[in-house]
């Protein structure tokens, strides 16, 4: 089973955004985090720091998750890297990986799949026919998203 699990935003200033949709909207900060990874291959990002903002309800998990990304400027030159500007970034499907990709493989969808694997958690980006950057995350990684956004 897939389920989209979070939409992320490519924000130019996390404060600006937060009060939006925080105060604005009233979504709640879940985990605000700074990780280290392979954010060039996956994200064609400039950088290996990426903070996220998960924003929601903490008592309706299911009611989906806003993230927001700032991927944080480490100086680190990245060849061939473009940087994307500010505004949707992807929407994040939980999946199991593998059966997605050979199910969209064989009907000639997504293109060639950028993977990375970020805490023993596979992960990978493809583009849908519309350009949009879908993000593929191993569905059993829910539990480690869990306890990550647990108040």
């Amino acid at each position: 089973m897939s389920v989209v699990h979070h939409t992320a935003i490519r924000v130019r200033d996390v404060g600006a955004s937060l009060r939006f949709w925080s105060e604005g909207l009233g979504f709640e900060v879940l985990m605000d985090q700074t990780f280290e990874g392979d954010w060039p291959t996956l994200l064609n990002a400039p950088s290996t720091s990426l903070r996220s903002v998960f924003l929601g309800q903490p008592d309706h998990f299911d009611s989906g998750i806003v993230e927001l990304v700032d991927l944080v400027d480490g100086g680190t030159e990245h060849p061939g890297v473009q940087d994307r500007s500010a505004g949707l970034m992807l929407v994040s499907v939980m999946t199991d990986v593998d059966s997605a990709l050979s199910r969209l493989a064989t009907l000639g969808l997504g293109g060639p799949p950028r993977r990375i694997e970020v805490a023993g958690v596979a992960m990978c980006t493809i583009v849908d026919p519309d350009g949009v950057v879908v993000e593929l995350v191993q569905a059993t990684a829910s539990a480690n998203l869990e306890r990550l956004i647990s108040p």
